[in-house]
């Protein structure tokens, strides 16, 4: 059985997908999830579903005993950022090399790095008047947003479209894509 810890900031609704996928799966689990907030949406999902929770804090985060031990105990395998703000410590992509896996809310190069994430992505789309956006799913580095490539979707983005439009369009290839693409790199 291959273990997944998800890491995730906010509501969750890519963690969702993702548990709804593995739930009841032969080989592969998600086994605990992470979260810097202690009122992220996510946690009350992986309540819902009996999945073990870890409240995170910066000088936590950035132990490499203290989280080694944790993911060690756990025997976690994989880790998907989905919707989780930090960036990575390099300890973690040491531990898990091509193992940490993140969506970003764009076709990357492009919209990537500190502090593009989220509303601001999709901002930013609209204000270039991009005629197409999408997600990319990629491998974790030390740097923001510059791992591999392993999948990328796009949708049409219309001159008439909002932030909000362009978000919902994103949402949309997220849920469909990201569990998936975890499903087939897993199997291997």
């Amino acid at each position: 059985m291959k273990r997944i810890a998800i890491f995730a900031s906010g509501m969750g609704t890519n963690a969702a997908k993702i548990i709804e996928r593995f739930t009841d799966h032969p080989s592969i689990s998600v086994a605990l999830i992470v979260s810097n907030k202690p009122t992220a949406g996510v946690l009350n999902i992986a309540t819902k579903n009996n999945i073990e929770t870890l409240i995170i804090d910066r000088a936590s985060f950035n132990d490499v005993q203290y989280c080694l031990v944790i993911f060690k105990d756990k025997r976690i395998d994989w880790i998907v950022l989905a919707g989780f703000l930090w960036k990575m410590p390099a300890f973690f992509v040491d531990a898990y090399p091509l193992r940490i896996i993140n969506i970003h809310p764009a076709l990357l190069p492009k919209y990537g790095g500190k502090g593009m994430y989220g509303m601001h992505v999709h901002e930013a789309v609209v204000a270039e008047k991009e005629k197409e956006t999408g997600i990319t799913i990629h491998y974790v580095n030390e740097h923001y947003d510059e791992g591999a490539i392993i999948f990328q979707a796009k949708c049409e983005v219309l001159p008439s479209d909002t932030a909000e439009k362009v978000a919902e369009k994103v949402h949309q290839l997220e849920h469909r894509y990201f569990p998936e693409v975890i499903e087939r790199l897993l199997s291997v």
